[in-house]
């Protein structure tokens, strides 16, 4: 719940930057996470495994890919958030479980049901819906679907524990972000150190990161997968409620027909998935 919660609330944390570009946001939200998950790792004795990580060129490579993607997605949900488009990136995070499995499908040749076959299907005529109604292709929903997509693909193929796997990432990315902000320091355009709330936003961007991870690693631990599943949509839903009732942005009724397709594609995947492992007992 706290996890869940948390990720559906951010749109709340980033408004809070205003006018400030998606850009500098996310090099501090990188840079800031970096320190924060290795000072966690620090405290638990997990550094070694840090190292041991970073000692394998292919694995690391293979997470500079991914971080590649993540820095993408993080960004674009920025961007998303602060030009009024809660909503959109919201539907986004609603289709990305029916593009991993269409991506599971594809590259690693996992079994796509009959029920989750209709449920891409459904997922596509809604998408197919409001290009064809609104003349406009909601290009963010689409990239952040398939963006972490993939990003959930490529580290499955990576055996390393989501908490170090994370922290290498950002650690990757780390230097090209912080000589980023040090440029935007020296020429002025920088809004670290502008004020202290101001500076104590993008600390904190590293930690409203970072903890909502922590809860869902020791979520996972205790839950059935089949829960984590279903408490997945917890968070677009708090995204959507916050885009039409705070932030009054438009759900006209093409919106209520694409979402209400992703709806129900989604309800018909999460009934095959759950039949499909009661079976397989």
């Amino acid at each position: 719940m706290l996890a869940y919660s948390t990720w559906g609330l951010l749109p709340i944390y980033w408004k809070l930057f205003g006018a400030t570009p998606a850009i500098e946001v996310l090099s501090h939200r990188m840079i800031w996470s970096a320190v924060f998950l290795s000072g966690i790792l620090l405290v638990q004795r997990r550094l070694d495994d840090l190292l041991a990580l970073l000692r394998s060129p292919r694995q690391v490579l293979v997470l500079l890919l991914t971080a590649s993607l993540l820095s993408f997605n993080w960004e674009l949900y920025i961007y998303g958030v602060n030009s009024d488009r809660v909503v959109e990136a919201s539907l986004g995070y609603y289709i990305n479980p029916l593009v991993t499995v269409l991506l599971g499908f594809v590259f690693l040749k996992e079994r796509l049901y009959r029920g989750q076959q209709v449920a891409v299907a459904l997922a596509v005529v809604g998408v197919g819906y409001f290009i064809w109604r609104l003349g406009t292709v909601p290009w963010i929903a689409l990239a952040l679907a398939i963006s972490f997509a993939f990003y959930g693909l490529l580290r499955k193929v990576v055996p390393v524990a989501p908490l170090v796997g994370l922290a290498v990432e950002t650690l990757l990315i780390t230097p090209i972000t912080l000589l980023f902000v040090v440029w935007l320091g020296v020429t002025g355009q920088g809004r670290f150190g502008e004020s202290l709330p101001m500076t104590l936003l993008f600390i904190g961007a590293g930690v409203a990161t970072s903890m909502p991870l922590l809860w869902f690693n020791n979520a996972a631990k205790r839950l059935k997968l089949a829960t984590l599943g279903f408490f997945q949509y917890l968070a677009p839903s708090l995204s959507l409620l916050l885009g039409v009732f705070v932030y009054g942005e438009p759900f006209t009724p093409v919106h209520a027909v694409t979402f209400g397709c992703i709806w129900a594609a989604l309800l018909l995947y999460s009934v095959t998935a759950l039949r499909t492992r009661a079976s397989d007992r």
